[in-house]
C-alpha cells in the first residue's frame, strides 16, 4: 500500500472531478496514481509526444499550446493528456506551466481501468469533454 499524505487526499477531494467521493475511494485513486510537481515555465507535454499519462491539476496553472500559440489556460481541477491517452495517439498540444504545478498523474495504461473503476469520475470526465467540445465549436455571436 502506498503511503498517502492526508493533505493530498483532502486537496483531491476538493476538486470537482473527485468531489463527494468517499475517503476509501479517494485512497484507492491515489494508490493507483502518482503525484508530480513542476516549476513555472516547464514543459509537461510537448506536441507530438506519445501519450503517457493524464494529469489532474491540484494546484497551479498551465497553458495549452498549439502551433506555438497559447490556446487556453487550465488551472486547479482541470485535466489534460486524456485525448492522447484515450486515442493512443501523439499529443495534439503542448502543455507548459505558467505557475508552479502540482498534479495527480494517472499512467496512460491505467486510465481506462481507472475510469471503469470510478464511474462517477468517468461521468465527470465525459461532461468536461463535452463542455470543451461545445466551447470549441460554438458559433461566434
Amino acid at each position: 500500500m502506498k503511503a498517502v499524505n492526508a493533505d493530498f487526499l483532502a486537496d483531491l477531494g476538493r476538486l470537482a472531478l473527485f468531489a463527494g467521493l468517499p475517503a476509501d475511494e479517494l485512497q484507492a485513486i491515489v494508490e493507483r496514481c502518482d503525484e508530480a510537481s513542476f516549476g513555472a515555465g516547464e514543459w509537461v507535454i510537448r506536441e507530438g509526444d506519445d501519450g503517457s499519462a493524464v494529469y489532474v491539476i491540484i494546484d497551479g496553472e498551465v497553458a495549452v499550446v498549439i502551433d506555438h500559440e497559447d490556446r487556453r489556460l487550465l488551472s486547479k481541477g482541470a485535466f489534460f493528456g486524456e485525448v492522447s491517452v484515450l486515442l493512443d495517439e501523439p499529443a495534439s498540444a503542448s502543455i507548459v506551466t505558467r505557475t508552479p504545478l502540482r498534479c495527480l498523474v494517472v499512467p496512460g495504461e491505467e486510465f481506462g481501468p481507472f475510469l471503469l473503476a470510478h464511474p462517477q469520475v468517468m461521468y465527470r470526465v465525459l461532461k468536461a469533454e463535452a463542455r470543451r467540445l461545445a466551447t470549441a465549436t460554438a458559433w461566434p455571436t
